[in-house]
């Protein structure tokens, strides 16, 4: 991994053994030497957000860890970054899929499985800001891109920008089956509201928790909410 800093940390998660995570040392580093991050839109300030370990990632991985753990269901998270949900899910036994857009979640999830002992786990390419047609694999420069349909959908921080054009919950929309259940773990961001509406025009009824605890550690209290969709029943 050269190019920019890093380093690991112990996470404890209720409910699973610790696990080893390595992340970026700070948000000062930035390594696209080749361009990959600027070809799909992510800026040297927007770099190395995928690498760092946020608050709400934490309060989605502890709420993942009590879910039981069921051989039928399929998991995806989206905007996954350093995936410590799907990494306690993965531990647990569950069948779940991470993915991300930043050219570098892979590395550093297939690091972070060899730092905890754990078997590969699956990876797709997934960016909600390109619309994707289904049943499409690939995208323009070969990278499996996400497929099919999930039982659980869940996602930490993803309404951080305005998202006029609805890509968010249309791509929910697209890879949820009948059945499932779309967790969003945010922090009070601005545009809730937005994506509560958009997401209710596809048809999906939404119930909220409040989040309002320390997350990790001792620094800072966490105040924010679990999202949790589900399609209208007719």
């Amino acid at each position: 991994m050269s190019g920019y800093l890093t380093k690991q940390q112990n996470i404890a998660v209720t409910g699973v053994d610790n696990l080893i995570i390595r992340s970026l040392l700070d948000l000062q580093q930035f390594s696209d030497p080749s361009g990959d991050a600027e070809r799909i839109g992510i800026s040297s300030a927007m770099w190395p957000l995928f690498g760092m370990l946020w608050p709400s990632g934490a309060h989605l991985a502890a709420r993942l860890a009590l879910r039981p753990v069921l051989a039928t269901e399929r998991i995806l998270e989206i905007g996954c970054g350093l995936a410590l949900a799907s990494l306690v899910g993965h531990r647990r036994g569950a069948d779940v899929t991470a993915s991300d857009c930043h050219p570098l979640t892979s590395a550093f999830l297939d690091e972070n499985l060899r730092l905890n002992d754990l078997p590969p786990m699956k990876y797709l390419h997934g960016n909600w800001s390109v619309p994707e047609l289904e049943g499409t694999l690939e995208d323009t420069a070969g990278r499996s891109i996400v497929n099919g349909r999930y039982d659980l959908i869940m996602g930490s921080d993803l309404l951080y920008e305005r998202d006029a054009n609805a890509s968010l919950a249309a791509f929910i929309g697209l890879h949820a089956s009948p059945e499932a259940e779309v967790w969003i773990v945010d922090p009070d961001r601005g545009n809730r509201a937005a994506f509560n509406r958009q997401m209710g025009d596809r048809g999906f009824q939404m119930r909220e928790e409040r989040l309002d605890r320390v997350a990790f550690d001792d620094t800072a209290a966490y105040k924010g909410r679990l999202l949790v969709y589900r399609f209208n029943e007719v």
